[in-house]
């Protein structure tokens, strides 16, 4: 993992894999925070890795340690805008939208934790890094 980082926007699967403890993920976000890199999550992201199994003291760590973005009437709108640009459509594809959405408004460079890459190059292009889970 080369290259600056100013940014790092995590999907469901990425905060899932910290929230484990998955090691190959432990050992990014070493290499994120040596980076200096702000971490990420839109606020749907929460409410999708939330469920009866999840470890909710690890969690409210993990999310006292990244900045929460909120998922605005206008950035659904733009979400919206992707999903149609890119001809994609439905609920599965909704939150991958907003979180392609948090990714694009933050300061870049900007990459992204994610188990999606095929989707999420659709919605983001070429202008986040995608990492995959």
């Amino acid at each position: 993992m080369s290259g600056r980082m100013e940014t790092v926007v995590l999907d469901s699967e990425g905060l899932s894999a910290w929230i484990a403890q998955d090691r190959k993920v432990l050992a990014m976000f070493r290499l994120f925070h040596e980076a200096g890199a702000d971490l990420v999550v839109g606020a749907n992201t929460i409410v999708e890795v939330s469920h009866a199994r999840v470890n909710l003291p690890r969690l409210h760590w993990a999310l006292s340690r990244v900045r929460i973005e909120p998922v605005t009437g206008r950035a659904a709108r733009e979400a919206a805008a992707l999903l149609k640009a890119t001809g994609l459509h439905g609920h599965q594809y909704a939150i991958d939208a907003t979180v392609a959405e948090v990714a694009l408004r933050q300061p870049g460079p900007v990459a992204m934790l994610t188990s999606d890459v095929d989707d999420m190059r659709k919605l983001c292009g070429d202008r986040v890094r995608l990492i995959a889970v």
